[in-house]
């Protein structure tokens, strides 16, 4: 993870994000940095477009959170709902008892 760190601090900085100044954060970060996996991740973001990646990443981690609120809002409504009819039944039941009473 540390690698992919170092390519966003870069990119958050608008450096370029290459062989020398990923192993400069890595360094700098007291790890001992792996030739292979920084050419690895340099050939891997090749053709990606990390703003995108980093909203959608964003955006998928908040659809979970927003789910529950979302269960919620749907089961106030219901209830709501179930009371306007009860209410509705109710006052049709007082209109019939006066009919008879």
């Amino acid at each position: 993870m540390e690698y992919i760190y170092a390519a966003m601090i870069l990119h958050s900085a608008e450096k370029d994000i290459n062989e020398e100044n990923v192993k400069s954060i890595i360094e700098a970060a007291g790890i001992e940095a792996d030739d292979a996996r920084i050419k690895a991740l340099i050939a891997a973001l090749e053709d990606v477009d990390i703003d995108e990646a980093m909203e959608t990443t964003a955006m998928a981690a908040a659809a979970p959170a927003a789910a529950p609120a979302a269960a919620e809002a749907v089961e106030e409504e219901e209830e709501e709902e179930e009371e306007e009819e009860e209410a509705s039944e109710e006052a049709a039941a007082a209109g019939l008892g006066a009919l008879f009473g």
